[in-house]
């Protein structure tokens, strides 16, 4: 039987189980070979509320065959016993069980036992209220695996951002901006671009900070002092990058087709040109991760809980793209 890809449902009480549900109905087929790393009666609870009733089978057993149901869910986590979850409303209570099913997922993709890991998104406030000391996913996940260098990347059929900083405060974005750290990025994505994607020759793009690129100094000092010697660095490498370009004009379409990855300073920048084209659709990717890790473009969407304003399109894109991505590995 081949290894299984694995799916994190994320906050229990956020839409991580709504998606799975509405995306079975959708496309069953794409379950056949997914592990749900997760409690069952997560899902058979919502599962009543929503009115989707797939059957669903649990193992505490890793080795266990996989059950004759429609989701089979693997609980790492049955230790803590049953803890209250009331949809739409998170808890600290099951903190831990989320935070412990990522990361029991994540040690079977580093033991190589499973072939990727999808995740639904996680409520960090109340993480952090145990202890969490991570500003997501992305840099725990990063920690397991060893701390390697590693990016954040969204993808759409229309465009792929990645950046050089991930979840931080708009003020602290240019003292978190250096040349190593910047270089760092670009050949993390240069190289995942063509071992997973299999670009031969990948084109990238390097996005300025301010306003005209600097305008040569009087807009700022991270074009000249940062990111020009980046590029210079990268290209001595390489690696094919241009930039840093505008951030106005870098995303029409005549600007943003020529390259095969966009490379952003900061979250919102790259996120909010790629959410206005594929709000739904994109896929968040971590990069240089020892393994694929794939996860949805939202958030918890706490509010929408158990309503038909949940949509399911880019955990569908998720689980596709982590199984594409394993297949041309």
């Amino acid at each position: 039987m081949s290894k299984p890809l694995l799916l994190t449902l994320g906050e229990p009480a956020g839409i991580g189980p709504d998606c799975v549900l509405r995306a079975w109905q959708a496309e069953p087929q794409q379950f056949d070979d997914v592990r749900i790393v997760a409690p069952a009666y997560w899902l058979s609870e919502r599962s009543r509320l929503v009115g989707i009733q797939p059957s669903i089978a649990q193992s505490c057993d890793w080795s266990a065959a996989r059950a004759q149901a429609d989701l089979h869910c693997w609980n790492p986590v049955s230790a803590y016993g049953r803890q209250r979850v009331v949809p739409g409303q998170p808890t600290p209570a099951t903190a831990p069980m989320v935070v412990d099913c990522i990361r029991q997922a994540a040690l079977k993709c580093l033991r190589r036992e499973a072939r990727a890991l999808i995740t639904a998104p996680i409520e960090k406030a109340v993480l952090r209220t145990q202890g969490f000391a991570f500003p997501g996913h992305t840099e725990f996940l990063a920690e397991l695996a060893g701390n390697p260098p590693f990016a954040m990347m969204l993808a759409s059929h229309q465009l792929r951002v990645a950046l050089l900083t991930t979840h931080l405060a708009l003020r602290a974005v240019p003292d978190a901006l250096s040349v190593d750290q910047t270089l760092a990025t670009l050949r993390v994505v240069d190289c995942d671009l063509r071992r997973r994607f299999r670009i031969a020759h990948p084109h990238l793009a390097l996005c300025a900070l301010n306003p005209h690129a600097g305008e040569q100094g009087h807009f700022g000092h991270e074009e000249r002092d940062i990111l020009r010697p980046a590029v210079r660095e990268a290209r001595s490498l390489g690696i094919d990058v241009t930039g840093p370009i505008a951030a106005d004009t870098l995303f029409t379409v005549q600007q943003r087709t020529r390259f095969d990855a966009i490379v952003c300073c900061y979250h919102d920048q790259g996120l909010i040109p790629l959410k206005t084209l594929s709000f739904g659709e994109a896929v968040n990717i971590t990069l240089g991760l020892p393994f694929v890790r794939t996860s949805v473009d939202h958030g918890t969407a706490v509010d929408k809980v158990g309503t038909d304003g949940v949509r399911h399109e880019s955990l569908l894109a998720a689980i596709e793209m982590a199984r594409q991505l394993t297949e041309q590995a």
